[in-house]
């Protein structure tokens, strides 16, 4: 298991578990697939923090990762599985025979040395893990990650660590997902899917053990609105222990959003009359 408990030598040793994992290269990144990553601290242009809790943490850069998977018909090999800190996945380094190197997602079961493909035509064989291919052409039932929304776009769907989701079937040229929340959807049969589940699901197993661990990642300490006093936050103040305002307000947000139950996410026309079944067994709700 990489989940790797300590020795209680210190206080926060006691509590840590971390995902240690074996055979990550411990190599730098490949400099022509890293860039500069700008980070805000949560402000915007004039300065304000419109993102509170961020700021601080580890310098990164950020890995450039092939989610259009367009070289086709060319094998690639697998040259190392390496940490990304961007992401809870693990990503691949793959060099192509013409040369040309490209960071991917890497998936379980990935080991340095495999050859995987991205094509537009498949046998029986191809169906292995890391391969890619249009939806058409993959059997039913079959367990996929970085999945497109819109063919052509880049893989949107399905890429955190351990994620997947299951193909039902094609009808026409719509394919039916059951998507890792539970969700039925349709998209396009022309886009493009990826074999295999996500690796490194050990992942949200994991606990840091210190607060100091947390602001390495660039999160900054969060205090609860109740702690608070009436003028820095509406559910501060009260007599004692109270749901802010003695008890007479709804739990919301320092700027007055209520916190629980309402909903707040607009959803696209194209994106919900693709959707079969939500997560919870509704069906999506149609104007009438």
């Amino acid at each position: 298991m990489p989940i790797h408990s300590f020795r209680p030598l210190t206080p926060s040793g006691r509590f840590t578990s971390l995902n240690m994992q074996a055979g990550l290269s411990k190599e730098r990144p490949e400099r022509s697939l890293t860039e500069h990553k700008h980070k805000s601290g949560g402000r915007n242009v004039y300065g304000r923090v419109t993102s509170r809790h961020r700021g601080g943490g580890h310098k990164q850069l950020y890995r450039i990762i092939d989610f259009k998977r367009d070289i086709l018909d060319m094998p690639a090999r697998v040259q190392a599985i390496e940490y990304d800190p961007n992401r809870s996945a693990n990503i691949a380094l793959v060099a192509y025979a013409n040369g040309e190197k490209r960071y991917i997602i890497s998936p379980e079961g990935l080991a340095v040395g495999t050859v995987i493909v991205a094509s537009n035509k498949a046998t029986t064989n191809d169906f292995t893990v890391g391969n890619n291919f249009p939806l058409k052409l993959i059997p039913p039932s079959t367990l996929l990650h970085c999945v497109e929304l819109v063919p052509g776009r880049g893989a949107q769907i399905a890429r955190g660590a351990g994620a997947s989701l299951e193909l039902i079937g094609v009808e026409g040229d719509k394919a039916q997902l059951k998507m890792p929340s539970g969700e039925f959807r349709y998209v396009h049969a022309n886009c493009r899917g990826t074999i295999g589940v996500v690796g490194n699901g050990e992942h949200n197993q994991q606990s840091l053990g210190k607060a100091g661990r947390k602001r390495w990642l660039g999160v900054r300490p969060t205090v609860r609105g109740m702690a608070m006093n009436p003028v820095d936050h509406p559910n501060g103040g009260g007599q004692g222990k109270s749901k802010g305002g003695g008890g007479r307000q709804h739990l919301v947000s320092p700027w007055g959003q209520l916190a629980k139950g309402y909903v707040t996410r607009r959803r696209r026309k194209l994106s919900t009359s693709m959707i079969i079944t939500h997560h919870n067994g509704r069906k999506p709700r149609t104007k009438k």
